[in-house]
């Protein structure tokens, strides 16, 4: 079984000219920001999107220059999005670094978020055969993550959050990018749109697995995420843990875990007692298999591409998502 290491060896070449297309579109004469941007990149993640793009293009016929585009811009917007989270959330750290936020303010934080962002379009408008399709998936994205926020700004005022509710903000916030990553990836192609509705799919099943295996790593003291857990709680997000634990308890128990989520932030006391009953309604484990299913549709949907390598790579980055322990 190939390990995430694999999966990155297969696409070595791709992956090295994405990295070196982001480290080219961030220069900047700027010192503070070109610090920054070194900062960055030097302490940047797994690549998890644009290696979706990549597989999805090399899975629907083979991957081009502008599958490198597509991708870098696909990171690009991601930090840039992390870097007005964190304004918005009041984060000091990320990634185990402290966040630019809490070291040069927030004004810095949305400036080099901005910067980050306009690059990413312009690594789009840069493509060879320039897309308009691309450009409006990554205009939604755009939308949708906006959108997201301020459902979850909304309810984290009323903790009236329902299923439909989370699966809205999570889609807005997590996995409207991989879904656009994996259908511009086929776009780069030149797939067919069958085979763009089941790439872009199977992006979207698994932005949602991983965003509900983030929210129950949250619930997880030893969960290693390079941020404070214990975080949704305080922020009076109700995610998929609780929502879970809410199956079969009775209304009265449910109120009043509702009312606890909403007086967290005066009594931060309160915390544990939503902890509490997670753990003995065993909402993390509920929240687990409903990710599952998503890890499920998502594979299934892979059986209806051609074989070959960078299907079957696909089919390990599913199962990575899915057991993912950070």
């Amino acid at each position: 079984m190939q390990s995430y290491s694999n999966i990155q060896s297969l696409l070595q070449t791709p992956l090295r000219e994405t990295s070196e297309l982001i480290r080219k579109s961030l220069e900047s004469d700027i010192s503070l920001l070109e610090g920054i941007n070194r900062h960055l990149l030097d302490h940047s993640g797994k690549f998890l999107r644009p290696v979706l793009c990549l597989l999805s293009a090399g899975a629907a016929g083979g991957i081009t220059a502008d599958s490198v585009r597509y991708a870098a811009a696909s990171e690009l917007l991601h930090n840039a999005t992390l870097l007005h989270d964190d304004v918005v959330d009041g984060s000091t750290s990320r990634r185990g670094e402290p966040t630019v936020s809490a070291v040069l303010g927030s004004p810095a934080a949305v400036l080099v978020g901005d910067f980050w962002l306009v690059r990413a379009v312009q690594c789009i408008l840069g493509s060879e055969n320039s897309d308009d399709r691309v450009i409006r998936l990554f205009a939604a994205t755009l939308s949708h993550l906006s959108e997201g926020e301020m459902l979850q700004m909304e309810k984290a005022g009323t903790a009236d959050t329902s299923r439909e509710d989370y699966l809205r903000i999570i889609f807005s916030k997590t996995a409207s990018l991989f879904k656009t990553a994996a259908t511009a990836g086929a776009i780069s192609a030149g797939a067919p749109q069958d085979v763009e509705q089941i790439l872009g799919e199977f992006g979207r099943c698994i932005g949602i697995a991983f965003q509900m295996q983030d929210d129950i790593l949250d619930y997880t003291p030893s969960a290693s995420l390079g941020k404070p857990t214990g975080q949704d709680i305080m922020e009076q997000k109700i995610t998929a843990p609780l929502l879970m634990a809410f199956e079969g308890a009775s209304y009265e128990e449910e109120s009043s875990i509702r009312s606890a989520v909403r007086g967290v932030i005066d009594n931060p006391s309160l915390a544990e007692e939503v902890r509490d009953f997670v753990a003995s309604r065993r909402g993390t484990a509920k929240a687990a298999g409903w990710a599952s299913d998503y890890i499920a549709k998502a594979e299934a949907l892979l059986e209806k591409l051609p074989e070959g390598e960078y299907r079957d790579a696909l089919l390990e980055f599913a199962r990575i998502v899915g057991e993912r322990k950070k």
